[in-house]
């Protein structure tokens, strides 16, 4: 799955780490989301819908 966490998060100049923090993920996580080596579960996908307060669409793509 693609997704645009990597742009949303240095629009507003934060690091993986203060995204992961705002999450209750670790760096790391956030991490394998940006890089496509992990699919957020529903629930964090909507967490992370929520924080930067766009649909879940708008932030995850499926990859054709």
């Amino acid at each position: 799955m693609k997704n645009r966490l990597k742009v949303l998060r240095a629009e507003r100049d934060w690091t993986q780490s203060d995204l992961a923090e705002r999450l209750a993920i670790s760096r790391q996580s956030v991490n394998a989301i940006e890089t496509g080596k992990y699919d957020p579960s529903l629930p964090l996908a909507f967490r992370i819908a929520a924080l930067f307060a766009m649909p879940i669409e708008e932030i995850f793509v499926p990859e054709n």
